[in-house]
């Protein structure tokens, strides 16, 4: 950093403390701040939400490779002669079917749909950050000569009427680049909160179908391997054909 912009951040450290203690005027400005206060919630559920899809992504990895060495297990578990190592065989040939399918219905279309746009909305949000830091350098910087400016007024010599004049001028340009950067951002941050409409509400909805269609590619492909069990009692197959019923009435996936 430059002697220049160290003397920058030394003074403005000044003005804040001044402003902590009363002895300079801070500048209030509710529209921005309530801005700035939705940006903000706006930039933490967007990031929550692009790390927790991240993980969703890498669970599902997780679990495709387990079953891969689930299967493999499976597939040598049992006498070669037995009726389960058949079994086994078919598992095997099902779950290398799903670690397959997972790659083109699964990766390259959560990337596309899912990922790539909430992380390319995120990546707005440094910017606005560096624009805000900036913005509040600037009203320091603001309220910094309105302040001399108001201590010039008290003076009455011909020596501190042409400081003032100096010292208002500055204080009019200094006033102008806040004022400049102010309004920018109070434009812009709600038009950067819109674009959930551009790229979070479809990505939902992708994100949805996409669940649906994974979760019934293994529904299909594991319930292929129930005629070679002997049926039971048990409630479970009704249980996940009930659930399954459920996610397809969901509106949303729009799906027949």
């Amino acid at each position: 950093m430059s002697w220049s912009g160290i003397k920058k951040n030394l003074g403005r450290t000044g003005t804040k403390f001044s402003q902590k203690i009363g002895t300079i005027e801070k500048t209030i400005d509710k529209e921005f701040e309530e801005e700035q206060r939705r940006f903000k919630s706006f930039e933490s559920k967007t990031e929550k939400l692009h790390k927790e899809t991240k993980g969703y992504l890498e669970s599902l990895r997780a679990m495709n490779s387990a079953q891969v060495r689930i299967s493999d297990t499976i597939e040598h578990f049992y006498e070669e002669s037995s009726e389960n190592a058949m079994i086994g065989r078919k598992y095997k040939e099902a779950i290398d079917s799903l670690e397959r399918d997972c790659k083109s219905c699964l990766d390259e279309p959560f990337s596309e749909t899912v990922s790539e746009p909430i992380a390319l909305l995120c990546s707005y949000f440094p910017h606005v950050n560096d624009n805000i830091k900036k913005r509040e350098k600037k009203l320091l910087d603001s309220d910094a000569h309105r302040s001399k400016v108001q201590k010039l007024v008290y003076k009455s010599s011909s020596e501190d009427q042409t400081k003032l004049a100096r010292a208002e001028e500055a204080a009019n340009t200094a006033r102008e680049l806040y004022e400049s950067l102010n309004n920018q951002l109070v434009n812009e941050l709600p038009r950067l909160i819109d674009l959930r409409v551009a790229y979070i509400d479809p990505t939902f909805e992708a994100l949805v179908k996409i669940q649906l269609k994974f979760c019934r590619e293994n529904h299909d492909k594991l319930s292929s391997l129930q005629n070679y069990f002997p049926p039971n009692d048990s409630p479970v197959d009704s249980k996940v054909e009930e659930v399954l019923q459920k996610m397809r009435d969901l509106a949303i996936c729009g799906m027949g």
